[in-house]
Parts: C-alpha cells; sequence; structure tokens
C-alpha cells in the first residue's frame, strides 16, 4: 500500500473491495487499475464508482506505474481499467503509453492488460495491440442470457466477441484472454455455451470467478 501511495496509483483489488486482497497482496500480486478510480459505466456487480465525466487523466501515470513496477520488482504486471466512454478514443492512447512505459524500462517484464470494449472501436483497440502486451483480455462477464441484467447497456456479448476476435485478426502472436462470473442464475449449459463460443474465436485463457455481493444495492447472488 505504501508503494501504492507513494505513486499515486491504484488497484482493481480496492475499489472493488475484493474479499481476496489478504490472501493476493500477502503473496505478491495485484492488479494494477489506470484511467482513474471512477468508471463512466453501471454494471450491477461491480463496486468500482461511477460518474458520467470523471476527473481528466494522469499524463504521469504511464511512467509511475513502470516506477512501482520496478520498486515491487515485478517480472509480470496485470494492468486493468475503469471504461473511460467521456474521452475520445475511449482511453486507448494511455492504456499503450503504459504498456510501453513497462516495456521501455524492462522488456522482460511481460504485461498482461484487462481492456474495455472501447465501444467495440478497432482503431482503439489497435493503439493497444500495437504496444506489444503478452496477453490482451476482454471480460464477456456472463452468459448471453443474463448480459442486460448483469452489464451496462453500452456493453453486449457479441461486442465483446468481436473485441476477442479482432485482437487476433490484428497480430495472432497475442495470447487472448476472457472470464465468466458465476452465480447470477446461469445454467449448466449456458456456461458451456459461452465455453464455446470463445472456444471457437481462438481465446487462449478462461478463468471463472464466483460472484460475491458487494453491498445490498448490487444484483443478488
Amino acid at each position: 500500500r505504501e508503494i501504492l501511495r507513494k505513486h499515486g496509483l491504484v488497484t482493481v483489488c480496492e475499489e472493488a473491495h475484493c474479499p481476496n486482497i489478504p490472501e493476493c497482496w500477502s503473496g505478491g500480486t495485484a492488479t494494477f487499475m489506470v484511467l482513474g478510480d471512477t468508471c463512466t459505466r453501471g454494471c450491477r456487480f461491480c463496486n468500482v464508482a461511477k460518474a458520467r465525466n470523471p476527473l481528466p487523466l494522469n499524463p504521469w501515470e504511464p511512467k509511475m506505474l513502470a516506477m512501482a513496477v520496478k520498486e515491487l520488482k515485478l517480472d509480470y504486471i496485470v494492468i486493468t481499467s475503469v471504461d473511460r466512454d467521456d474521452l475520445s478514443d475511449q482511453g486507448s492512447g494511455h492504456f499503450a503509453e503504459c504498456i510501453r512505459a513497462i516495456k521501455e524500462q524492462d522488456s522482460n517484464v511481460l504485461v498482461e492488460v484487462l481492456i474495455p470494449d472501447f465501444r467495440g472501436d478497432a482503431d482503439c483497440l489497435k493503439k493497444v495491440v500495437d504496444a506489444k502486451p503478452e496477453v490482451i483480455a476482454h471480460n464477456v462477464e456472463t452468459v448471453r442470457r443474463l448480459q442486460d441484467k448483469v452489464r451496462d447497456r453500452r456493453a453486449g456479448y457479441e461486442q465483446s466477441l468481436r473485441v476477442l476476435t479482432n485482437i487476433k485478426k490484428m497480430d495472432r502472436k497475442i495470447f487472448t484472454k476472457s472470464s465468466i462470473i458465476v452465480g447470477f442464475g446461469e445454467t449448466d449449459d449456458e456456461v458451456i455455451e459461452t465455453m464455446q463460443d470463445l472456444k471457437d474465436i481462438g481465446v487462449d485463457f478462461l478463468t471463472i470467478g464466483q460472484y460475491l455481493r458487494p453491498s445490498s444495492k448490487h444484483i443478488e447472488v
């Protein structure tokens, strides 16, 4: 925490009130969150702060992030972000700058990014792809039937599949990854269908998490 505060950085671990912080942080694992700590979307499972017009980006964040990676002696870093629909490029250029800053400091550090959908804009996506992270992740979050119930209406199952498909079209060497959360009322068959959909478009990695309700205001388990 002291290192994060010194460099003015935030983690999704804290912002989302993740209950696994003691386990992960004691093992030296944290997921950095860039583009600020306030999201422009309102997914019904997420506890990150929300606003229509968040604060401007911190232009020093990429450099500060690279310095923190060096100080923590990380050899693998995961970077995620809030959605920034208020920005002309959805924050994709800032994402790319963060990747390049880390790589310029130490080309041996492996970088995984968990990106928003950038509203399906291929030009925004290409900025991240061209920065050459080893892994680009984008989460479909839940099964097709529950998308509108769980996610912000600006997101969508097909749009997320297109993002993952386009990453492979732009650079087949980059590993792709997605994730679903279980506990929203999905059936076994729907989970298997989602797995098959992701496999069909060449997604390399799939993770499955258990939904834990952040507060009484959020969707029930």
